[in-house]
């Protein structure tokens, strides 16, 4: 058994010392991870590694009620879980009118891109939560891989799948959610 199932264990016992040790043990990693899906958003984002990672740990260990994680990667689940929520939330912040909703930032020496936008990320977040109710096992692999940007390997360890399962589950949410998120862009044109 790991240190971090351990530490989870614990903090399911009601340790009440157990949820501060946890923080160490996972930081580095939850901050990579945090890294890596903050590197895939728009070019000016507010929103940093760290602060991503700090308020993430806080939404997972601040809900006592919800402190019953099986294992590591039952935690690394919900971290990615907390972390796509975050992003939602900020997304659905920078579209509210007084943060410059409806406006897009176009920085001078990258007019020609292409970027990612807030409506993007709520796009995909409503084709997912669409996608959740169909296939919750193929939904949460699209979590651990986009959100928390966890390899195919990581993650179909984390979900108890086979990496070849892992495979075949993210090549059919992909084209699934590309499906999705093409009608929605047809019906919603002019």
């Amino acid at each position: 058994m790991s240190n971090v199932t351990q530490i989870l264990h614990a903090i399911a016992h009601g340790d009440p010392h157990a949820a501060s040790q946890l923080l160490p043990v996972v930081y580095d990693e939850l901050r990579q991870l945090a890294a890596q899906r903050l590197a895939h958003e728009t070019p000016g984002q507010t929103l940093q590694p760290t602060a991503l990672v700090h308020e993430a740990y806080l939404r997972l260990v601040g809900e006592a009620e919800e402190l019953h994680w099986d294992n590591r990667g039952h935690f690394f689940a919900a971290a990615a879980e907390a972390m796509r929520r975050i992003l939602v939330e900020n997304a659905r912040r920078k579209q509210a009118v007084k943060h410059g909703g409806g406006t897009r930032r176009v920085p001078l020496e990258e007019f020609h891109r292409v970027t990612e936008s807030p409506e993007d990320l709520l796009d995909l977040d409503e084709a997912l939560t669409r996608f959740a109710a169909e296939e919750p096992d193929k939904a949460r692999l699209v979590q651990l891989r986009f959100f928390a940007g966890l390899s195919t390997p990581d993650a179909a360890a984390a979900l108890g799948i086979s990496v070849a399962t892992a495979e075949r589950w993210w090549t059919y949410a992909r084209a699934w959610l590309y499906s999705a998120l093409q009608g929605e862009k047809k019906s919603s044109a002019p």
